[in-house]
């Protein structure tokens, strides 16, 4: 519980100075968190650099290992989504449904959420507008939290605001 409390803390900070995205719904046994994205680039474009280039735009501060660690997207039924460091490595979640350009699905735990035995359903969705592409992250997560939900979820939430952040950012 050390370790759980800390990451609140850590991410209590980074949400101050964020944008609050949508956390959808809270139950008692999990939660369901969204975060959105407009993008110029056209959707292969965006699809191609979330999928080859995301070690380039994933915040390294969220990663098992920092700069040291690489990360890829096996983007087909049974990938990965990886990082690696030298002889350690770690299966982020794993690739359970792909449809190059417009959806890629991933389970798992990410980050804490993976020691806290946590599991869910990472769906990224690609739409192409008028203005480019909107890349739409929806992470349903599971489990059971002695704690709740109501303080994790916020903090889940304002991460992948972040992360997929660094994706926006990357194609700037």
């Amino acid at each position: 519980m050390k370790f759980f409390r800390r990451i609140i803390l850590i991410y209590s900070a980074l949400m101050l100075s964020q944008p609050q995205a949508e956390v959808v719904t809270i139950a008692e046994t999990g939660f369901i968190v969204q975060n959105q994205i407009q993008v110029a680039a056209d959707r292969d474009t965006t699809w191609t650099a979330f999928v080859e280039e995301v070690d380039r735009w994933w915040p390294k501060d969220h990663s098992w290992w920092g700069e040291q660690g690489s990360f890829s997207i096996d983007a087909f039924a049974g990938g990965c989504f990886c990082e690696r460091a030298g002889e350690r490595s770690a299966e982020h979640m794993h690739v359970v449904f792909a449809d190059p350009g417009n959806v890629l699905r991933m389970t798992g735990g990410l980050g804490p959420l993976q020691e806290m035995g946590m599991f869910g359903a990472l769906n990224f969705a690609f739409v192409s507008t008028n203005d480019g592409t909107q890349v739409t992250m929806t992470y349903r997560v599971n489990g059971i939290n002695p704690d709740g939900f109501e303080q994790l979820a916020p903090i889940v939430d304002q991460v992948q605001a972040l992360q997929i952040g660094g994706l926006a950012s990357f194609l700037e």
